[in-house]
């Protein structure tokens, strides 16, 4: 599914080269879920970027599904991430002027699908929140304004789902709620999941743990997961 190879990434700070990765090598197999875990600063959300072609490495290639990402042009990249990914952040990033069922639907809606509405509303129900499609996001809790996140991520089914602390911004049973949820999906749709995340309780549920330190993978190891 994905195959990161010695992958390195800098960035220019007042004039100096700071390495953010260096060497990073790692392949995902598709299905699998994977946690990213480290320390702040460790790379683990560059990494994530770099994956949903948001940003491009210094060195090394990235491929997924057997497509170089660097030899994509940018329409390219955009039709990949959504045709392929769906991508959830830790602070929702919902259209504040949509209800939920909006919310959802929009991007099936800019990709031209011509039953967004139905499928948002099925997914919609699949996390929970029929009583809440005509809320808008201020209406909402935040265990539900993520639940309407992940919706929005899902609702295409892709077969790539990136989430950065899904879970960061809420309370611990919400939190685990909006985990179980996760899982359930990605159990369901036979979607890849790569998680970053700080929660070690989290990242225990994913069939393969990768820590990360100083822009490098420090070790890794497998486990039954989910």
């Amino acid at each position: 599914m994905i195959s990161i190879d010695k992958v390195g990434m800098n960035y220019q700070l007042d004039g100096e080269q700071v390495k953010v990765l260096s060497d990073l090598s790692l392949t995902i197999e598709q299905g699998e879920s994977l946690a990213i875990v480290g320390p702040s600063g460790s790379g683990k959300t560059t990494l994530l970027l770099l994956l949903a072609a948001l940003e491009s490495p210094s060195v090394g290639s990235i491929a997924i599904k057997g497509q170089d990402l660097s030899a994509l042009s940018q329409d390219q990249l955009a039709d990949l991430r959504r045709d392929n990914m769906g991508i959830i952040f830790q602070s929702f990033h919902l259209i504040p002027s949509l209800d939920a069922l909006s919310n959802v639907a929009l991007p099936m809606e800019i990709a031209g699908r011509n039953n967004a509405r139905s499928i948002a509303t099925a997914m919609i129900k699949s996390v929970g929140l029929e009583h809440r499609m005509k809320h808008y996001p201020l209406q909402l809790s935040g265990g539900e304004q993520q639940r309407v996140a992940i919706a929005r991520a899902l609702a295409h089914s892709p077969s790539l789902l990136l989430a950065d602390e899904p879970t960061g911004n809420l309370d611990a049973s919400t939190g685990s709620r909006i985990s179980d949820l996760l899982f359930d999906l990605h159990r369901e749709m036979n979607t890849t999941l790569v998680l970053v995340t700080h929660d070690e309780q989290l990242a225990q549920r994913c069939q393969r743990v990768v820590r990360m330190d100083g822009g490098r993978l420090v070790e890794e190891h497998a486990h039954h997961g989910e």
